[in-house]
């Protein structure tokens, strides 16, 4: 970390899952204007190459990369594919997320398995592996949810990977501060992404917040002295109501 000022993200390289769509792309496209070189990482070939071209129209750094969190091998090749093309990595931001709206009698136990891959696995393999490449200073930072601190109906897939990767998160901040490596989880309240209005079209989007806002938080998570760490953020709409 002392090869940059820590108020700044100037040549820092930060991989983002999800990075191809809604909060995903609001995170790249605001780490790369305060510098840092992003490595967007999605499922989707197409989106995260339309993300890291926009940010690179703009005057930003980025690079396109395509990868299933939830497979192992494929998060090894990616976290050295992201290394060997910016020379480092300085954080990762575990943003990929899924849900499956549906009650629990309905719901098949391939859906069950496919959330808590991406949304709770995926965090897993990127902080084992990423840790090979991380350095001290380097920053894991994971997006949970206003779902990881209560509960609605139809949503038990996504509830429970939520909590979980809020208690992973606390573990590795537990277990790698020692090293130097910092852990936070940033809680995010009720966003205009695709994420919310693709499945509810009826939701009333000014009881959501811009992503962009809760990109700042991801941003200012990252811009700590190296002495402190912040384990943990919530970042809510004025109007939110998926929390008191």
């Amino acid at each position: 970390m002392d090869a940059y000022d820590y108020e700044s993200l100037a040549g820092r390289v930060v991989l983002v899952t999800g990075g191809g769509s809604g909060l995903g792309a609001a995170i790249c496209d605001t780490l790369a204007r305060d510098g840092a070189h992003v490595a967007v990482v999605d499922i989707n070939e197409a989106s995260s190459h339309a993300v890291a071209d926009e940010i690179g129209r703009g005057g930003g750094k980025a690079q396109a990369f395509t990868m299933d969190v939830g497979n192992e091998q494929a998060v090894i090749d990616s976290l050295e594919n992201v290394v060997s093309r910016f020379g480092r990595l300085d954080a990762i931001i575990n943003n990929a997320g899924v849900d499956v709206t549906i009650g629990i009698r309905e719901m098949r136990t391939e859906d069950w398995h496919r959330v808590m891959a991406t949304n709770l696995t995926g965090p897993f393999l990127l902080a084992k592996h990423g840790l090979a490449h991380l350095a001290p200073g380097g920053h894991i930072v994971n997006i949970a949810s206003t779902a990881a601190r209560r509960a609605w109906p139809n949503a038990s897939a996504y509830h429970a990977s939520k909590w979980g990767l809020m208690g992973l998160t606390h573990a590795l901040h537990a277990e790698l501060r020692g090293t130097g490596v910092k852990v936070s989880a940033v809680i995010a309240g009720g966003m205009r992404t695709p994420f919310l209005l693709d499945r509810f079209p009826d939701i009333d989007v000014e009881l959501l917040q811009d992503p962009h806002n809760v990109a700042r938080a991801v941003k200012f998570v990252l811009t700590q002295p190296p002495q402190t760490v912040i384990p943990e953020v919530m970042v809510l709409p004025m109007k939110e109501t998926s929390w008191p």
